[in-house]
């Protein structure tokens, strides 16, 4: 009877030391939690079988360091983990990776019986190596980001974000190190610790046009071959001001098809027809698609926004993408995706698979529909259209040889004196779409003014599709 007791005690004092233990590392601002967790091995996050951030052991007051192979390349999606804190994957899936989680109790309370080290269970991303090089190594240090999706399933292929960061540096056990690197970041121009494709929003200017050609088509009032007005310049009502056309010419003399403007993204055309359909219609269709919609890859994603109560003249301006419509560069990748997945958006998604400390799988992301954002047979008409956005149009910069590529350019004013950002967003190949990507560099990047988005982000796309479909 009392060896029974005994057990009883011991197993008692065991549980309520996990669970107790759990609850105060959980709290708050308590920086115990963090020094804890430096004690075990913290679990990897894998691209692949190849682990891009592990926990190596030191010599030193702090057991285990975080190491981040090729940081700079995945810092955008694994974020650091530091005495700072964490960002990205290290903080989403912090639970997990710190053998904190509650699947992971079973584990925990062998560890306390066996004596055994705990160690941190794994996070499996969905990313494709080669498109993730390809997004970086196409940025080539300008600003921008650049988004790769599957179109069929959500998952998030490529996500590169410029300029970057090295995590290794805020992962050192010199608290010193720590803090003098992460006040530089702060200071640095460009903002590296800022994840350009889910935390800042842009005006998608022309990429928005394939929404308004959703809307307009769904509308059941216009069909490819509608024939719209595109002069050089539009008086917007009760103002006095105008819109013009990038070349300040008019589209095929004045008067074009619905798939016409498209590929020559004609400003005029977009404007009237933003006006004829009312903001009513372009702001249900830019939900359909995501906008004004919060969600989380797991990591958080800022809404994208079409703006409320719009006159006239704004609802024409906001058809073309600017007034006050702001788009993340995920948001723009889910617009491409939605069109080539038969008009269902997919929820985005980073971490594919999560496993437990002796890789047993926890849990398989199953892919999972946001929205149907046009019917099948509107999408298969926006896919021929942005066939010929790259086959007669403005993205032929964009063409892959043995592949038919759908896309669409874009170029976007800030509100400032500054140059135009530049866009593009395409996937392929159109019969079977296996990649939807959206692009932007800032202010044009190294052309700066004279930069396009058939010139300078079609390129980028390109090659992160090529990646994807080698």
């Amino acid at each position: 009877m009392m060896g029974v007791l005994i057990l009883a005690l011991i197993i008692n004092a065991n549980v309520l030391a996990v669970i107790q233990d759990d609850q105060l590392r959980a709290r708050d601002g308590n920086r115990r939690q963090l020094i804890d967790e430096y004690a075990q091995q913290r679990g990897s996050i894998l691209v692949g079988r190849r682990a891009i951030a592990k926990s190596v052991p030191t010599d030193g007051r702090l057991k285990f360091v975080r190491t981040y192979t090729d940081g700079p390349l995945y810092a955008p999606i694994t974020g650091y983990y530091s005495l700072y804190g964490a960002t990205g994957v290290e903080k989403s899936e912090n639970d997990l990776l710190s053998g904190t989680d509650d699947r992971l109790f079973v584990d925990r309370l062998t560890n306390l019986f066996t004596g055994q080290q705990p160690k941190g269970g794994n996070v499996l991303l969905t990313l494709d190596a080669d498109a993730q090089r390809a997004a970086f190594e196409g940025l080539d240090g300008q600003q921008g980001a650049v988004v790769a999706l599957d179109p069929e399933t959500g998952a998030i292929l490529a996500l590169a974000s410029s300029p970057t960061f090295n995590p290794n540096l805020l992962a050192s056990p010199d608290a010193a190190v720590v803090t003098d690197e992460y006040d530089e970041l702060r200071k640095r121009p460009g903002s590296p610790l800022l994840n350009r494709a889910t935390q800042q929003v842009y005006p998608p200017g022309s990429l928005f046009k394939v929404v308004v050609s959703a809307a307009a088509l769904e509308s059941g009032d216009y069909e490819p071959t509608t024939s719209v007005p595109g002069p050089a310049s539009l008086d917007l009502p009760d103002t006095t001001a105008n819109i013009n056309n990038y070349d300040n010419a008019p589209c095929f003399g004045g008067r074009v098809t619905l798939e016409q403007a498209l590929a020559l993204s004609c400003n005029t055309a977009f404007a009237r027809i933003g006006m004829d359909l009312g903001d009513d219609a372009l702001r249900e269709q830019a939900r359909a698609f995501g906008f004004n919609r919060a969600f989380e890859i797991p990591m958080p994603v800022v809404p994208s926004i079409y703006p409320d109560e719009l006159d006239v003249p704004q609802t024409a301006l906001s058809a073309i993408g600017q007034y006050d419509v702001r788009s993340t560069v995920m948001q723009m990748a889910m617009v491409g995706a939605g069109v080539a997945n038969d008009g269902v958006v997919m929820k985005p998604y980073v971490v594919g698979e999560e496993q437990a400390p002796d890789l047993s799988t926890l849990s398989v992301t199953e892919p999972e529909p946001l929205s149907r954002a046009v019917s099948p047979a509107v999408a298969q008409q926006l896919n021929d259209m942005m066939v010929g956005v790259v086959a007669n149009g403005t993205g032929g910069n964009a063409a892959i040889p043995g592949f038919t590529v759908a896309g669409k350019t874009g170029t976007a004013q800030d509100g400032t004196e500054r140059h135009p950002h530049v866009w593009f967003m395409s996937f392929a190949p159109a019969e079977d779409p296996q990649v939807a990507v959206a692009v932007i560099v800032e202010n044009g990047g190294r052309l700066g003014n004279d930069a396009t988005g058939g010139e300078v982000a079609a390129p980028i796309a390109r090659e992160v599709m090529e990646a994807v479909l080698q």
